[in-house]
């Protein structure tokens, strides 16, 4: 059976002859009662106390697991994170690889097209100076020809009138005619 301080100061005892001083043990009843009752509100207390700090740890276990689950979380998306950067990276490069190539194969094509097209204009061009010197050639020719058969104007008339002659010999005006074309078509034919 439990007592309680109400139980001790309330307590109370048959008289007997010879016996204890009531009023005294009374008030010793009253200190003991008292002192119970603080000692209860201590303990009651420490139990509240006691009950706050498993409440208090049981709310922090609750974290502690909670952070430990976020902590797991996040380090798995960090880790799934990375692996799609490297990923993506690893795409990324592989896409600027081929570019690259497709640029550098491009320009391959585009050079090895371009000296095609000017091996063709330096054939053209050597084609069209061996015609232009052909062309010119056949000109003086037909000149000198020209020179041979009909006689230069300024002849006097009996020569003229006498019809075939010897060809004289080309004048300083002829020469210098023969020497600017060549001059002027070695020039055109320059590079």
């Amino acid at each position: 059976m439990k007592i309680a301080p109400i139980d001790i100061a309330h307590k109370t005892f048959s008289r007997k002859m010879m016996g204890f001083d009531p009023e005294e043990v009374m008030e010793f009843l009253r200190m003991v009662a008292d002192e119970m009752e603080s000692i209860i509100r201590d303990r009651n207390q420490l139990r509240e106390t006691l009950r706050e700090k498993e409440l208090s740890i049981i709310e922090y276990r609750e974290r502690d697991e909670l952070l430990k689950n976020t902590i797991t979380t996040a380090t798995k998306m960090s880790d799934k994170i990375q692996a799609d950067a490297e990923r993506e990276a690893r795409l990324i490069l592989s896409d600027a690889n081929q570019k690259a190539e497709t640029i550098v194969r491009d320009a391959r094509d585009s050079l090895k097209k371009i000296y095609q097209e000017i091996a063709d204009l330096k054939k053209v061009r050597m084609q069209f100076e061996n015609n232009l010197r052909a062309l010119v050639q056949s000109h003086l020719t037909m000149l000198e020809q020209g020179h041979r058969v009909m006689p230069d104007p300024e002849l006097p008339g009996e020569i003229r009138e006498s019809g075939f002659q010897e060809a004289p010999s080309p004048s300083s005006e002829d020469s210098e005619i023969k020497a600017k074309v060549k001059e002027a078509l070695q020039k055109t034919l320059e590079p």
